[in-house]
């Protein structure tokens, strides 16, 4: 799918704000409110509008802390732990990476014991690192038009 400037206007608005109106939206890209909803249309069919979400806050909701985890696979240990990551509430991301680790996960805890308690669980597939996240420099950047 051809994704043209008007195109690029109307996901710089759904980016900053996925619940912006069509009407909204069309009056800052200069264009009707069913022009803006058929070219919404159009981009989730063509998946490159994935779905809408909200952003909740591990802090407020309980969380003390969140984390980066990588895991180095014990030899055939990668594949079931691709399928048991998905079962772990702590992970809220996790990435399939190159270079000495397998894995990389953005988790998020309770407190150091909930820590202990995840890792205790990770090291039966391998061997892992940890690093916890001090603050939130990039959050949520929009994905801009290759230049």
């Amino acid at each position: 799918m051809m994704i043209d400037e008007l195109n690029w206007k109307i996901l710089k608005c759904l980016q900053e704000n996925a619940r912006m109106s069509n009407a909204e939206i069309g009056r800052r890209v200069g264009v009707t409110s069913p022009a803006v909803s058929e070219r919404i249309k159009k981009l989730e069919d063509a998946e490159i509008i994935q779905g809408y979400t909200t952003f909740v806050s591990p802090l407020e909701v309980g969380y003390q802390f969140k984390a980066l985890i990588t895991l180095s696979a014990f030899m055939g240990m990668l594949k079931p732990f691709l399928e048991k990551v998905k079962t772990y509430d702590e992970v809220v991301n996790c990435y399939r990476i190159t270079g000495n680790e397998n894995i990389v996960m953005e988790v998020v805890l309770k407190n150091q014991r909930h820590l202990q308690t995840f890792i205790d669980q990770l090291i039966i597939f391998g061997e892992t690192k940890t690093q916890i996240v001090l603050s939130h420099v990039v959050k949520y950047s929009e994905v801009k038009p290759i230049k």
